[in-house]
């Protein structure tokens, strides 16, 4: 009979101790980050196969996920007379660490060629 007390306060004391570090890791992890441009395309054609063709690999190379992309439909308000581009990153620092990079620099060098752009970084609620 003490063997199954035993079992049976092995297992409590296991569980409490992994339901604490379950929620240790959750207080360490960071919170997404989520990148929303406006691009005022000027040169649909070229903004899609000089820019969006480069700047997608680096994205998907860097970390990021495209969560959508296209014109907006107005639900209050004045729309965006441009195209929206929403995208996550596993934290700001990864994000910015993207932004920063040579190789999306020099895209948006190329892109500027073919839109405005008016960029933002959100940190996400955990």
């Amino acid at each position: 009979m003490k063997s199954y007390y035993t079992v049976a306060l092995g297992m409590v004391a296991s569980f409490a101790l992994g339901a604490v570090a379950v929620q240790t890791l959750h207080a360490q992890a960071k919170p997404p980050a989520y990148f929303i441009a406006e691009n005022d395309v000027t040169n649909a054609d070229a903004y899609k196969s000089e820019f969006v063709s480069v700047v997608e690999p680096v994205v998907k190379a860097r970390g990021g996920r495209y969560l959508a992309a296209g014109n907006a439909t107005t639900l209050s308000g004045d729309a965006p007379k441009s195209r929206v581009v929403i995208m996550v990153w596993d934290s700001m620092d990864k994000l910015q660490s993207w932004y920063k990079s040579p190789e999306h620099q020099k895209a948006l060098q190329v892109g500027m060629k073919y839109a405005k752009f008016r960029e933002f970084a959100i940190p996400g609620v955990e």
